[in-house]
């Protein structure tokens, strides 16, 4: 019993597998805007183990046109939020997913600088 060590497992800090209730007020936000302007119809969500994308379509048959990404591993702190388009570019990202969504004019898909 003199040899016991007490061990405290600190690697196990729950992590966001998922939008939290902000980010997701704030893409949510951007889609009922889109959708009320006619640039949007339809949208769907895909979580793997690396990134959530909140993917956004024309039409419900046809690929996303564009995905707003949150990458659960990223390598640096600006590769946090993504914007990609249909072929899976990034378009641009950020730390902060309100200024990556207010840097973009999303109905002609030009960068504001």
């Amino acid at each position: 019993m003199k040899h016991l060590k007490l061990v405290i497992n600190n690697g196990n800090k729950k992590r966001d597998v998922f939008f939290n209730k902000i980010e997701l007020q704030l893409i949510l936000n951007l889609y009922a805007e889109m959708v009320s302007s006619g640039e949007w119809k339809d949208y769907g969500l895909t979580i793997t183990k690396r990134e959530v994308s909140f993917n956004v379509y024309y039409r419900t048959s046809e690929f996303p046109v564009y995905r707003i990404t949150k990458n659960l591993k990223p390598k640096n702190e600006n590769e946090k939020y993504l914007i990609k388009n249909a072929q899976n570019r990034t378009i641009n990202n950020s730390e902060n997913l309100q200024n990556l969504i207010k840097k973009i004019i999303w109905k002609k898909f030009k960068l504001v600088n």
